[in-house]
């Protein structure tokens, strides 16, 4: 519950509703989508903007929706170590987030119509795939992130789904290397997953949610979160090594130095302190994206094939 004599506005009840920091995970996967389309001289600016902001709703729907389903769930309780849930706080009931969740889903749709006009009807199968995965990930009989799924659903979601959507309703066709692109963001957005639920490793095992991270226990769950960074380095290699792309791809490994401190804290911390180490995967996520996007197109600046 909040703490006596806190005060909180109905806005920033809502920005603790909708966690801000959370975005950038949403942001990456777009960047660099649009990133390739631009350097592939089919950018198209009201496509992008429009997948922009569906990927951001699409992302504070999600954490609305696991803000309540976990609530009602009884996962989250005073005990819970992640940042306030507004409704295991009192500041909003079940009642209001799931109306404000819909509310959410309900833009994130009408933007996708304006994506269904310019990237056809597979665009309304992905937008509507989103929008279950969003509220399955913790809502519904069987919450996909309950019994170890989270992974492999934001991998496919926050990987292919986003990079080639974004690529494909500005294009309107896909390529091998969009298709390699796609990966190290499911990789890196996975690996922030991975924190979560290192964090939460405890909570859950006690709340019978069945994370990766309970299955496989800490250590598991660190070399987990270890092999995710590394696939996620290692691709823009291979897409070198096998002719994909130039070496100014690797521009993406001056994000190399975030990664020290975070592989630390994985080793070292357990609960709270992790928040930070989330954050900085989030940020890792971040700049990748954006390094990843500026080899991409120092490439085709350069015509260094």
């Amino acid at each position: 519950m909040a703490q006596p004599g806190e005060n909180f506005s109905s806005f920033k009840i809502w920005m603790l509703a909708i966690r801000p920091k959370t975005l950038p995970a949403a942001m990456g996967p777009v960047v660099v989508g649009t990133a390739l389309a631009l350097g592939d001289g089919v950018f198209n600016f009201g496509p992008a903007v429009a997948a922009l902001a569906a990927a951001l709703l699409l992302q504070i729907g999600s954490n609305l929706a696991n803000d309540v389903f976990d609530f009602i769930k009884g996962t989250d309780t005073k005990e819970r170590t992640g940042p306030m849930r507004v409704t295991q706080a009192g500041l909003l009931t079940p009642l209001q987030v799931m109306a404000g969740m819909w509310v959410v889903f309900a833009l994130a749709f009408l933007i996708g119509t304006y994506l269904i006009w310019a990237g056809g009807w597979p665009i309304l199968v992905i937008g509507i795939l989103s929008i279950v995965a969003a509220i399955a990930y913790t809502g519904g009989p069987f919450p996909l992130g309950y019994h170890g799924f989270g992974e492999i659903l934001v991998f496919i979601f926050f990987g292919p789904v986003a990079v080639c959507g974004t690529y494909y309703v500005q294009a309107l066709e896909l390529s091998t290397v969009v298709c390699w692109a796609s990966l190290p963001m499911g990789f890196l957005i996975s690996a922030l997953l991975v924190v979560n639920n290192f964090r939460d490793l405890e909570t859950d095992k006690t709340a019978g949610k069945r994370t990766v991270a309970v299955r496989l226990g800490p250590f598991g769950a660190q070399m987990e979160y270890y092999l995710l960074l590394i696939a996620s380095m290692a691709v823009p290699l291979v897409m070198y090594l096998y002719g994909q792309t130039s070496a100014w791809i690797l521009v993406s490994w001056l994000s190399l130095p975030l990664v020290p401190p975070l592989v630390r804290d994985i080793r070292t911390k357990r609960g709270v302190p992790l928040n930070a180490t989330l954050a900085g995967t989030a940020r890792l996520g971040l700049v990748f994206s954006i390094l990843f996007s500026i080899g991409y197109l120092m490439e085709k600046l350069f015509f260094l094939n």
